[in-house]
């Protein structure tokens, strides 16, 4: 019985894998609602910018927002790819 659970556990979490980045996109722990490119814009921008503080991190999206607050809390992740290690496209 416990294998056939691991099989079951282990196909959903295959079909969950394949399904792609549309379902539950994220960017540091923050939703993307389409593509995280906003996040990723702000990340970069707060990176260009040597921003340090949270306070520091407006603009007109909350996805640029949420960006560069990610930077703040972790300057070393990068812009490139979302929490899955799905590659954003520019």
């Amino acid at each position: 019985m416990r294998r056939v659970m691991a099989i079951l556990f282990a196909s959903a979490l295959l079909v969950s894998r394949l399904a792609g980045p549309g379902f539950a996109q994220s960017f540091g722990g923050n939703s993307c609602v389409d593509n995280c490119e906003g996040h990723r814009a702000g990340y970069e921008w707060a990176e260009e910018n040597g921003i340090q503080s949270e306070d520091d991190c407006s603009g007109n999206s909350s996805s640029f927002e949420e960006g560069c607050r990610t930077y703040v809390e972790d300057s070393d992740r990068g812009a490139d790819y979302d929490d899955d290690g799905n590659e954003i496209d520019e």
